[in-house]
């Protein structure tokens, strides 16, 4: 089983081939592909590769993802009141998301 650890928008995520995640908001356009590079830990059927504190580019191991779409997340009310001053105070934030899905985990050993 491929799966890797990877870091985006500041939250490390455990991932797999052909599945797909919500982060925050990624500045690509819909369809387009990226690369990670942040990469913490990747296992390839039990092969365990580990960075200190990420995997540099000369371990040969890439993760190719596709942003699927931009959307918003739920909504978040905050309310705050002050007793017997007659103050209330309310605001609402939906966070803007991308979903992306990991296309390939490619190892190259040698």
């Amino acid at each position: 089983m491929k799966y890797a650890i990877i870091e985006i928008s500041g939250k490390q995520i455990l991932v797999e081939e052909g599945k797909h995640y919500v982060t925050n908001r990624l500045p690509y356009k819909e369809g387009s592909s990226l690369l990670m590079h942040r990469i913490l830990l990747c296992n390839d059927n039990g092969k365990r590769f580990f960075g200190y504190p990420y995997l540099e580019n000369g371990e040969n191991i890439e993760i190719k993802a596709t942003v699927l779409e931009h959307l918003r997340g739920p909504k978040v009310t905050l309310l705050k009141m002050k007793p017997k001053k007659k103050t209330r105070w309310r605001k609402g934030h939906r966070q803007s998301q991308t979903r992306f899905m990991i296309d390939q985990i490619l190892t190259k050993t040698n």
